[in-house]
């Protein structure tokens, strides 16, 4: 990746490095002040020095990206009544910002509780598939790539770490505001691309948890990203997704109609002794004319 800046100026430079989003999004209706900002490499000394303080092993893809562009900050504004309202963010911190998931310092007191006291089995054997869900404790190492303007956190977490030894293999995981934790890519790169594919959209990475994002986030997917936003398929107690299915024979079902009497032939009119009757009357009939 460190070719990339051979490019011809720095419009080239960007429109590799984004994927061309920065073009996709100018070309949308109501998109405006989209804005990337530019960051020199990091050096390798940095990366060796997170790498020895943290005893975790950077994804080689994910030191390819810093050796090319010391974190990634781009957004753009939606247009509103004319007023350009802040809508999309895409952030990778910086190498000096990639700290380990802490809690704050306002519950550092001696008696309060931790992040680790939320590891209970029956928690964790909730909030997970496959993968296991990191852990707040030894048994993992995570650190903070994006914090999601407030909506969650997307972290770099390597699992099943022991201590004294040096964390190999990493994951990208989200952990939501409740605090549980959702699987998203097995490496940055494939998690770079799928930020770049949701445009950074607000609380885009909810659509890969139980309860998808807010109601007003999905009416913003809906604008922006009509071909690829979802929803999660309802399931019914069989397990099976419910969807909306038109049962024909049910919806137009006709009402049962009364079958209409049979209408009397003449042969058996004459057979009952009516013809005589109808003869009669026309005779008075046409002895009242006379």
């Amino acid at each position: 990746m460190e070719d990339i800046r051979e490019a011809k100026g720095f419009k080239g430079f960007v429109e590799k490095l984004t994927l061309g989003i920065t073009r996709v999004l100018e070309g949308l209706p109501g998109v405006t002040d989209v804005r990337f900002v530019e960051r020199e490499p990091a050096e390798r000394r940095f990366l060796m020095s997170w790498e020895h303080k943290n005893d975790c092993v950077l994804p080689e893809d994910l030191r390819d990206f810093y050796l090319t562009t010391d974190g990634f900050t781009l957004s753009w504004c939606s247009k509103l009544d004319n007023e350009p309202v802040p809508l999309g963010s895409m952030v990778i911190n910086r190498v000096a910002k990639l700290v380990p998931l802490c809690q704050s310092a306002v519950f550092s007191l001696p008696s309060a509780p931790t992040l680790s006291d939320l590891d209970t089995e029956e928690e964790t054997e909730g909030s997970t598939g496959p993968p296991e869900a990191p852990h707040f404790d030894e048994r993992s190492r995570i650190f903070e790539l994006d914090p999601c303007g407030g909506n969650g956190k997307v972290c770099l977490v390597y699992r099943n770490c022991t201590p004294g030894e040096q964390a190999q293999d990493s994951e990208v995981w989200f952990l939501d505001r409740a605090l549980y934790w959702h699987y998203l890519t097995s490496s940055f790169m494939a998690y770079y691309r799928l930020m770049i594919t949701h445009l950074g959209l607000p609380e885009w990475q909810y659509n890969f948890t139980p309860y998808g994002p807010s109601p007003q986030a999905k009416q913003w997917a809906c604008l922006y990203q009509p071909l690829t936003s979802y929803s999660n398929l309802h399931m019914d107690p069989t397990g099976e997704p419910v969807l909306n299915k038109l049962d024909p024979s049910k919806a137009f079902r006709s009402k049962v109609k009364q079958p209409l009497p049979k209408k009397k032939s003449a042969a058996q009119s004459g057979g009952s002794g009516g013809t005589p009757k109808m003869h009669g009357s026309a005779g008075r009939q046409s002895g009242t004319r006379r």
